[in-house]
């Protein structure tokens, strides 16, 4: 019977520091995109994170919002600070979920993809737990984002 609640505070907690993600890149994206990408990582205890959008139809990274604007919409502040900034809270939301696994024991995904649809108010979530590039020395987790937002590009 203790179980079933206490799988619902791990599952609490894990939505919880997903959904402040998603807000933080809702914040620095002014609430002006139709899809938010963020990717997680955490692999021999590095910590790295990114995030992307899809704003008019285009897909585009977190330093060229303004390339995806239409005439007469305000510009987008995506200055290195701000940038800097969102990525420092997500690391930090990476940090909390791996602590909250090991309190549950639960194994910590080493990948995190999560897209979130602002039309459609839907947040997905695809977990690894296998390496992802830490086991190949020539891959990074820079790689592994830079993968995904090409193949998110190709479906613009």
């Amino acid at each position: 019977m203790g179980e079933i609640s206490m799988d619902k505070v791990f599952e609490d907690y894990f939505s919880e520091l997903q959904a402040d993600m998603v807000s933080i890149c809702m914040e620095y994206v002014e609430k002006r995109a139709e899809r938010i990408y963020i990717y997680c990582s955490i692999e021999d205890n590095v910590i790295s994170s990114g995030f992307f959008y899809r704003i008019n139809g285009k897909v585009v990274k977190k330093n060229k919002l303004n390339d995806a604007i239409k005439s007469g919409e305000k510009t987008y502040d995506v200055s290195v600070a701000r940038q800097k900034g969102a990525v420092k809270i997500i690391n930090e939301d990476i940090k909390k979920l791996n602590r909250i696994c090991q309190e549950y024991q639960r194994d910590m995904p080493t990948q995190i993809k999560l897209v979130y649809d602002i039309v459609e108010n839907k947040l997905n979530a695809d977990y690894s737990y296998d390496l992802i590039f830490s086991n190949d020395k020539s891959r990074t987790a820079y790689d592994v984002l830079e993968e995904w937002y090409q193949s998110e590009k190709l479906k613009e």
